[in-house]
């Protein structure tokens, strides 16, 4: 879902693409290519002056952005790729004249409802109709709260966000957690910044929510003025929200507090109502994410009359649901939070949303069908072998940095051996039984699912951690590292091109998906999870003097991505995007190592023209392949902790020697930085 999902442990997300039909099949070494098409290389351009649009500069120049998209290149392409491939699945599912098992039966009649567009236009608002009847009750602070506690287990976040969690100083037990949120647009500058986007983008939000009220039912001079409502109500919640650079620090972002100290904090917001609404038992402690916000949030309760209120939950209720609701609401949905937003300029078929939607509400039930049609065992044996190289390569790594006493070494080697790799699919799939999917309603069997997967996260609360458990489905083409877990998980999805080629040479493989690995593992040693202990507990495990020197390294890199301009006058926010960045240079380098290991000190042989170190750092650079609209380009400066694809390309490999040596890089190439300038960390 893209605006108020509903949360999930926080996460490092390094890439975002979806897979092909043939999902990496079984290697044949005996006939092993380079994986590189020359023909996406742009010869006018120097390796040593912007090496990504050398390799991909020529795919660029012949592959526009199709108007369903914000951007297009290798990521979107596969996911496209991707949809298909699951679209074929939910079709065999309601063409299968055979018995079908509970979960694919609930799979087909999801789908079913979606593509059911008479049913839809029929329906109107009409699902979120109770919603709203509950809504117009409010006439108090007590029933705000109670209010919002239905919204949350419904998966809508209104007023603040609740989850439970892993404590991040007490792995081992899950905690309440509430932070700040409660608004529509991607974050706090978009209501308080100055800029010509920002009023822009401000007004066009007024617009948007005035018309989704006008389809409620509103008569237009209300639904201006109940758009003038919510605004003045988001703006006041903005205004004690932190930015994107200040939610990135995990520790300022833990304060746990006593439901006693959480009463005196906000002492006009019911939380014993509050949690029993919700059907959780009152938690002793809670986590608060942004304390200043909660303050604020408890003004606003008793100052803000509660017909506005009403305004407001409305809104957020109706934004929430929109894309599974009749054309008019889904049209302005896409108005806004696509063209606006994004470029986009036209919507993509339903049956591409339909798929997106399932895959993010029963995606281990997809997800389970998706490997045994696409997921090949050979895949996942390749992948524990990298992993295990890469894994050596890091500790070697480790040992060798010269800026790290012994002791801190010691334990960041101890980090090391206690990472947990989940690869492909998870051991014990989801239980779904508990959720009801019929052929009534597409907006219900939505809700009904958002419901669900909120319960069952809420109900691990007093049970023990669940360290098997995946924070996304199998057919997903990204990775992530959990810092609370010391895990880093590859779905089946992301083993194939340009990743993971099962036909190709080691070295592409190794600058694609050894990349990745390499990538998530330093999730676990960057400037946040470095806080992180080998069990998952926000602990401290550096001497003073290691920090300050890895911090010191750290600002030059910070200073590195400050300087990168890919759009008019919007640098790289350096801060924002840092442990991206680090992951980024920690990942192609820690590969590099790994595949100089698998040489076992023999020399690559020359493939396609090309050596193994250059096949290596092609490898890398045709992973980021691709272009973005402005406006997309944009929203991701301001909210996105991960830098652009063209410097993700270019920065990393500009630190690395080999990098230089494999091109022959000298003085004068734009890319060249002198010695005493690269960055090394990990």
């Amino acid at each position: 879902m893209r605006r108020g999902q509903i949360l999930r442990p926080l996460v490092a997300i390094v890439f975002c693409s979806l897979l092909t039909s043939g999902v990496a099949r079984a290697a044949d070494n005996s006939a092993s290519s380079s994986g590189i098409d020359r023909s996406t290389f742009d010869s006018s351009v120097k390796p040593g002056d912007n090496f990504f649009l050398y390799v991909n500069g020529n795919w660029i120049k012949h592959n526009p952005i199709p108007p369903e998209y914000s951007r297009w290149g290798a990521f979107p392409k596969l996911r496209d790729d991707n949809l298909a491939a699951l679209r074929t699945i939910l079709e065999d599912l309601t063409k299968s004249t055979s018995p079908l098992d509970a979960d694919s039966q609930k799979l087909r009649d999801f789908y079913r409802t979606a593509m059911d567009e008479t049913k839809l236009e029929a329906e109107g608002a009409k699902p979120l109709q109770p919603t709203l009847d509950e809504i117009a009750k409010v006439t108090s602070p007590q029933e705000l709260i109670a209010e919002a506690a239905r919204l949350h287990v419904a998966g809508t976040p209104a007023l603040f966000r609740m989850m439970v969690a892993q404590d991040d100083k007490q792995s081992n037990v899950y905690a309440v957690h509430v932070a700040q949120g409660g608004t529509g647009l991607p974050e706090r500058d978009y209501y308080l910044g100055t800029t010509p986007d920002s009023k822009r983008i401000r007004e066009e939000y007024r617009k948007h929510v005035a018309k989704m009220l006008e389809l409620l039912g509103d008569s237009p001079e209300a639904a201006a003025k109940g758009a003038d409502t919510v605004l003045a109500i988001e703006t006041k919640l903005a205004e004690a929200s932190r930015a994107p650079v200040q939610l990135r620090d995990s520790e300022k972002n833990y304060n746990k507090l006593t439901r006693q100290k959480l009463a005196a904090l906000t002492p006009n917001l019911d939380w014993v109502l509050y949690f029993k609404t919700a059907g959780l038992p009152e938690p002793a402690d809670v986590i608060v994410g942004q304390p200043e916000f909660l303050t604020r949030l408890n003004e606003l309760l008793t100052s803000v009359p509660a017909a506005d209120w009403q305004t407001y939950l409305r809104w957020h209720a109706v934004n929430r649901m929109a894309p599974f609701l009749s054309s008019k609401f889904e049209d302005e949905d896409f108005r806004f939070e696509s063209g606006v937003l994004r470029g986009i300029k036209q919507m993509q078929p339903r049956w591409k949303r339909a798929v997106t939607a399932i895959d993010m509400l029963m995606g281990e039930a997809l997800g389970r069908l998706y490997v045994a049609k696409y997921f090949q065992p050979a895949a996942k044996e390749r992948m524990d072998e990298l992993v295990k190289n890469l894994m050596s390569a890091y500790r070697d790594r480790l040992e060798s940095r010269d800026w790290m006493g012994p002791e801190t070494k010691k334990r960041a080697l101890e980090k090391l051996a206690a990472i947990t790799p989940k690869i492909g699919y998870p051991d014990k799939w989801r239980d779904y039984s508990a959720l009801e999917i019929n052929d009534d309603s597409y907006a219900g069997n939505a809700m009904r699912a958002e419901a669900f997967e909120v319960h069952r996260r809420l109900s691990k609360l007093g049970k023990p951690v669940d360290r098997s458990e995946w924070g996304m489905s199998p057919p997903t083409v990204n990775a992530y590292y959990n810092p609370s877990l010391n895990e880093i998980v590859f779905p089946a999805g992301i083993l194939q091109p340009p990743f993971f080629n099962a036909n190709a040479d080691d070295a592409v493989n190794y600058g694609g998906i050894g990349a990745v690995i390499g990538h998530e593992i330093t999730h676990g040693f960057d400037d946040q999870g470095s806080r992180y202990d080998p069990e998952g507990n926000m602990r401290n495990w550096w001497s003073s003097e290691d920090r300050q020197h890895f911090n010191a390294k750290t600002d030059k890199l910070v200073k590195q991505y400050n300087a990168e301009v890919p759009l008019e006058n919007l640098h790289v926010n350096g801060r924002l995007t840092l442990g991206e960045n680090l992951a980024d240079l920690g990942g192609v380098a820690i590969a590099y190592a790994a595949y100089q290991k698998s040489l076992h000190g023999q020399p690559a042989p020359v493939i396609d023209g090309f050596t193994g170190p250059q096949r290596f750092f092609i490898g890398f650079a045709q992973v980021w392949r691709g272009t973005s609209r402005d406006a997309e380009q944009r929203l991701r400066l301001r909210t996105d902790p991960h830098s652009p694809p063209m410097v993700r390309a270019t920065v990393p490999v500009s630190n690395i020697e080999a990098y230089y040596e494999a091109f022959g890089i000298k003085p004068g190439d734009k890319m060249y930085r002198a010695p005493e300038d690269r960055v090394e960390v990990w």
